[in-house]
């Protein structure tokens, strides 16, 4: 398998989103079933987990503590501070530099290792400068309680503030056919300043899988209801689109959700996504998209029919949309 780098490390060209195990849609999987596809993912060549603080309020760090504790050796394990449930109970954002100090020591303690490889601030906090923020995770670095320094949801002029403090190992964003906003700048930051970009939702929270038909259906508790993409209207027109797409991945003999990830890695060497999943057998099926290159004829299709001009609705609501630091169509 050829590895991609990752800041100081190297991993498998695509790497495992463990939201999904403990949060966002819907219930949760039992811990046993969630236990059994990290161990699988593992074993299957998965060498990225990634995690956060957020994720189920600490359950999922304490999940691949549980499960992965033992074999750390074999993977790089990346988790999230700046955004968390707060002794309130209420979901919040902070960045001060002694809260980021505290997230890490709680999330040390619940992954149950002395290191974290790859540590994200989850979300700027407009309240603090990225400066100060970035200030105590390089302390971080020096004091060997985490290896490398990355970004969630950040504009290109952030990352290159951040990058003047301390050398920023990878960006987090949502980057898929559906998504296209790092295309604006971000992407040609991270190649400039030689920066790992790695793409979650890559397979665009279900969509680009062509499994996801009835959104009624869904989990009254699952964070797509909330997001204009999947109104009822909006899903329709989405879901027409797939009709062509549907015909590309005949062609390169592959499935949807296939298509959709060797769309994105060959969209660059530097792109790592980070697809979730709660089945064994979709776990599988995105892993052999590694063996998926498309032609250019089909890529340009891919291109031609998923963008930020034919895909109905906003990426998040307004809401959602403020907390966010990237450049946005």
């Amino acid at each position: 398998m050829h590895l991609r780098k990752l800041g100081p490390f190297e991993c498998s060209p695509i790497g495992l989103g463990c939201m999904n195990l403990s949060h966002a849609y819907g219930a949760p999987p039992p811990a046993a079933h969630s236990e059994r596809l990290l161990h699988a993912a593992l074993d299957m060549g998965y060498t990225l987990f990634d995690t956060a603080a957020l994720y189920g309020f600490g359950e999922n760090e304490n999940l691949l503590g549980r499960a992965l504790g033992k074999k750390r050796h074999r993977f790089v394990l990346a988790s999230k501070c700046g955004m968390f449930r707060n002794d309130a109970g209420v979901r919040t954002i902070d960045g001060r530099p002694e809260v980021i100090r505290k997230t890490c020591e709680e999330s040390l303690q619940r992954l149950g290792t002395d290191v974290i490889d790859l540590y994200y601030l989850h979300r700027v906090d407009r309240a603090v400068s990225v400066e100060e923020s970035v200030g105590m995770l390089s302390d971080l670095v020096a004091e060997g309680k985490i290896r490398a320094i990355g970004l969630s949801e950040v504009s290109a002029d952030t990352l290159r503030r951040a990058h003047a403090i301390h050398p920023v190992a990878a960006v987090q964003t949502e980057y898929s056919l559906w998504t296209r906003n790092p295309e604006i700048a971000v992407l040609e930051a991270c190649r400039e300043l030689g920066v790992t970009f790695v793409a979650f939702s890559p397979l665009a929270r279900g969509f680009l899988t062509g499994k996801l038909i009835d959104i009624a259906a869904l989990d009254s508790r699952d964070i797509r209801r909330n997001m204009p993409r999947f109104e009822a209207r909006n899903y329709a027109r989405n879901l027409d689109l797939l009709g062509e797409v549907k015909k590309v991945a005949m062609k390169e003999g592959c499935t949807l959700a296939q298509l959709a990830l060797a769309w994105l890695l060959g969209r660059d060497e530097n792109i790592v996504p980070i697809p979730g999943t709660t089945s064994l057998d979709h776990l599988r099926e995105n892993y052999s998209a590694m063996g998926v290159t498309l032609t250019a004829e089909s890529s340009a299709r891919l291109d031609r029919l998923i963008n930020q001009s034919t895909v109905a609705g906003a990426r998040y609501n307004a809401a959602t949309q403020m907390e966010i630091d990237t450049e946005e169509f």
